[in-house]
């Protein structure tokens, strides 16, 4: 199953504590089960990469592959959240930020993320009641 209209798909870095821990966040957040993810170690996050033009050996962001187009750092982090309804919509706000700003925010914690969170020695596996929407 690869990304359609109607599931966004998130690619994220698999090992990295950090990022398994935001698609936590959005799994819990996500009782309608929008969502879809791919970790980039991942056969479908590998493929998805190559036909989106993404380098999936520069894991220094999570990507959102919505509507047929990749976003990445704080565009990614916005749109993801303003989809999970309720107050999150509110992360819009923050689109009045310059993206320079908002992605040297997020540049900060992307490359300490490892040192601050620690990593895994493999991607994580995701239970029996989310599995369904993990790609390959």
């Amino acid at each position: 199953m690869m990304e359609t209209e109607d599931h966004p798909v998130v690619l994220f870095d698999g090992v990295c504590n950090f990022c398994a821990g935001s698609v936590q966040f959005i799994i819990r957040r996500d009782p309608g089960a929008l969502f879809r993810f791919a970790a980039y170690q991942s056969e479908a996050g590998r493929d998805m990469c190559a036909r989106h033009g993404i380098d999936a050996t520069v894991l220094e962001t999570f990507a959102l592959i919505v509507d047929g187009k990749a976003l990445f750092r704080s565009d990614a982090a916005i749109a993801t959240a303003s989809r999970l309804g309720g107050l999150w919509r509110l992360a819009l706000v923050f689109k009045a930020v310059p993206r320079v700003l908002r992605d040297a925010g997020y540049g900060v914690i992307a490359k300490n993320r490892y040192r601050w969170f620690g990593q895994r020695e493999s991607c994580m596996v995701p239970n029996a009641d989310v599995r369904s929407r993990f790609l390959g």
